[in-house]
């Protein structure tokens, strides 16, 4: 077997609203259409895509709340973390940057899923 490539990620979102304002708005994803019955919204980043699910109960699992990277997360190459910076601030976004040095921060979505954006 030789895996090729990773195709997507499905996370939980608890208010498609807010998640859409977030992954919209703030970090500037280019939303797909979709053709599923049940709610989500579908981003398409490269060749990759993240899928939104919707579940009213979300609960997400943080086991180290001083070092969200040290958690489960997802990571996404951006081309300048100072615009990251900027733009998370703008729209009071908590973030932390990475701690081993790496030009990298760690951010989380309205429900709490985490972030990576690095600087490659």
């Amino acid at each position: 077997m030789k895996i090729i490539q990773s195709l997507h990620t499905a996370i939980l979102v608890s208010d498609l609203d807010k998640a859409e304002h977030f992954y919209s708005s703030v970090l500037g994803l280019t939303k797909i259409d979709r053709q599923l019955k049940f709610p989500g919204i579908w981003y398409q980043i490269g060749h990759y895509q993240l899928h939104l699910m919707m579940h009213a109960d979300v609960e997400i699992t943080r086991w180290n709340s001083q070092k969200w990277g040290r958690n489960a997360h997802i990571a996404f190459e951006v081309d300048s973390l100072e615009e990251v910076k900027q733009q998370l601030t703008a729209y009071g976004c908590k973030f932390q940057l990475s701690s081993s040095g790496r030009s990298a921060l760690f951010t989380q979505d309205p429900d709490g899923n985490i972030l990576e954006l690095q600087e490659v």
